[in-house]
């Protein structure tokens, strides 16, 4: 049998992929399919969810094995197969490929075609421009310093001028390293 599946993005309204796959391939062949599909780099940690008719998601199919301790099954991406999991049409997924904002492609299992097999995954339809992969947090540089003067200091003035420096001397600094300095 063959799958197609479709993915689209709740971030850019124009975008859309199909993809057919064999149905004997595994999570980690969609999951690469999909990576080339879209031009996203294969460093990032990604899972797939397999939801309900509300997208609630449900069952987890991990990139790596992450040691879960839970008496629930874990499914890691090539040692699961998508027959084993999606058995029937409009069977809804989600595959997050940024696991900490969770952002995210809504996918469905849109056609099965029984009598057919397929070598290895083709995209049979393209659409708009997809989502960047890295988010604006990631994209941020936290080694550009920050001025003090927008947080109201004056870059020239002395910390200590502003905030009492009469009110601390070194005795009390000595007094704070002795002993256990969460105790007062």
């Amino acid at each position: 049998m063959v799958y197609r599946f479709i993915l689209v993005s709740d971030e850019v309204d124009d975008f859309r992929r199909d993809i057919t796959i064999d149905s004997d391939a595994t999570f980690f062949e969609l999951h690469e399919a999909i990576l080339e599909s879209v031009g996203y780099g294969k460093d990032q940690i990604t899972s797939f969810f397999l939801c309900d008719d509300d997208w609630a998601k449900q069952t987890e199919i991990t990139l790596i094995d992450m040691d879960s301790s839970s008496d629930e099954d874990v499914y890691v991406m090539d040692g699961s197969r998508l027959s084993e999991l999606l058995d029937e049409e409009r069977q809804k997924l989600i595959y997050v490929f940024e696991l900490l904002t969770e952002r995210c492609f809504f996918m469905e299992l849109r056609e099965i075609i029984p009598g057919k097999n397929q070598d290895k995954p083709q995209v049979v339809k393209s659409a708009g421009q997809p989502p960047k992969q890295i988010s604006l947090m990631e994209e941020l540089d936290f080694s550009v310093p920050v001025s003090t003067s927008a947080h109201g200091f004056d870059e020239n003035e002395d910390f200590y001028d502003e905030f009492g420096a009469d009110d601390y001397n070194d005795e009390d600094l000595e007094d704070l390293s002795e002993g256990n300095p969460f105790e007062y």
